[in-house]
């Protein structure tokens, strides 16, 4: 059977098919445990409407996310659409970082393995691992943790050291991974704690650490030419196959 075959049904609507796979990513951050409670964000353009974004209302944990509950607002922090209020770091980092970078999607968590690399002194992610190896030039790094965030300029520092890169560490802090879709952004994402958890738990043996060659490590993030399954449908595929995952341990976001 072809893999092709194992299809989530998407929603003709754009606009609900976002608020659906928004609601699906923030239960599935739980599912992998990537969340922090009620804190943390993740941010979705509305389609056809740049300036303007969604968001789980504050206050409300991951794991009950539905699509009913996404609210919208814009940078201003007014709130556009839905019942709540958009959480101040929300407004401030999320918001510029969307409008300075392009970016559609915006997740930013505070997952272990990412955070407890970020603590050290040395926080770069080697790529030592082919996991590791995809991310190799892709990630912005803020060095300087300014406290929590409470106005536009700490998004608009974020978005200019960010750049054209997907993924951000930020120091003593979490991560922020940005892409064009909820499927590519929250890949990475997972991807990402799975490499710094490898290099964590090799740093815990105290031996040296054996990082790739630099024309391995090329090859790695070069997509082949006759890759049957390119990257953006590795996104899709892997993204619905974590919704069937929800749907069968955690199911209702779609509602």
């Amino acid at each position: 059977m072809s893999v092709h075959t194992l299809h989530t049904p998407t929603h003709p609507d754009p606009i609900r098919q976002a608020k659906i796979h928004l609601a699906a990513a923030l239960r599935l951050a739980v599912y992998d445990g990537f969340d922090e409670g009620i804190d943390n964000h993740f941010t979705v353009c509305v389609p056809g409407h740049e300036d303007q974004y969604m968001v789980l209302p504050f206050g409300l944990h991951w794991s009950e996310a539905r699509a009913s509950d996404i609210m919208v607002f814009n940078e201003a922090g007014k709130t556009l659409e839905g019942q709540g209020e958009v959480e101040l770091s929300a407004q401030s980092i999320h918001a510029p970082l969307h409008r300075m970078t392009g970016a559609k999607v915006v997740l930013h968590t505070h997952q272990p393995w990412a955070l407890a690399l970020n603590m050290l002194e040395d926080n770069r992610l080697m790529p030592a691992t082919q996991t590791a190896a995809f991310f190799h030039g892709r990630i912005a790094y803020d060095d300087t943790y300014t406290g929590l965030a409470a106005t536009l300029n700490e998004g608009e520092r974020l978005a200019a050291l960010m750049e054209n890169k997907s993924v951000m560490f930020l120091k003593n802090h979490g991560v922020i991974a940005v892409g064009d879709t909820v499927a590519q952004a929250y890949r990475l994402l997972y991807k990402l704690e799975r490499a710094c958890k490898t290099q964590v738990l090799a740093m815990g043996t105290g031996k040296a650490i054996h990082v790739l060659e630099q024309a391995v490590i090329d090859k790695v993030r070069t997509p082949s030419v006759d890759d049957r399954h390119p990257r953006s449908e590795r996104e899709r595929l892997y993204f619905e196959a974590m919704m069937r995952v929800i749907d069968r341990v955690n199911p209702g976001y779609a509602d």
